[in-house]
């Protein structure tokens, strides 16, 4: 089990097992953390040079959005990462933007499937997913723009 994780372009997804375990999903890889999923992020963060309450901050500037932040991890490599659900909650799960092939709903809530066809299914209604999916594109999208027109 690693102690340490650095999120990097392969990242798909950060789900908790336990309260302060983690599986990292990967393209062709997984790992098991021994930390929690907001724990990793938030020093991931820091890694490339923030804060998890700079990117909040930046994302509410950016968007307006209010909470459950999608966050940008690192912006030259377009590491935009979203909640599940509340980071309060033990169950929260971080999933990246970029990796989404599809979703649909399923007898449990959701099913994520990647563009490497690996599959989650989550205990969320397709309806939050989708909120949370948009909100990481706008997010995207007002970063590009801000990027574009300098």
């Amino acid at each position: 089990m690693l102690k340490e994780y650095e999120i990097n372009s392969g990242t798909i997804a950060i789900v908790p097992v336990d309260k302060n375990i983690s599986k990292i999903y990967e393209d062709e890889v997984e790992y098991m953390v021994s930390k929690s999923t907001n724990k990793i992020i938030e020093e991931n963060c820091k890694f490339y040079g923030s804060s998890y309450k700079g990117r909040c901050d930046g994302t509410k500037y950016l968007t307006g959005i209010k909470s459950k932040y999608p966050i940008i991890i690192e912006e030259s490599r377009n590491l935009i990462f979203f909640p599940t659900s509340s980071i309060r909650s033990n169950d929260n799960i971080w999933i990246s933007l970029n990796k989404i092939k599809s979703y649909n709903k399923n007898k449990l809530g959701t099913k994520i499937i990647f563009n490497n066809n690996k599959k989650i299914d989550l205990n969320i209604s397709i309806y939050s997913l989708e909120n949370q999916y948009c909100r990481a594109n706008l997010l995207k999208a007002k970063l590009y723009d801000k990027k574009n027109n300098k």
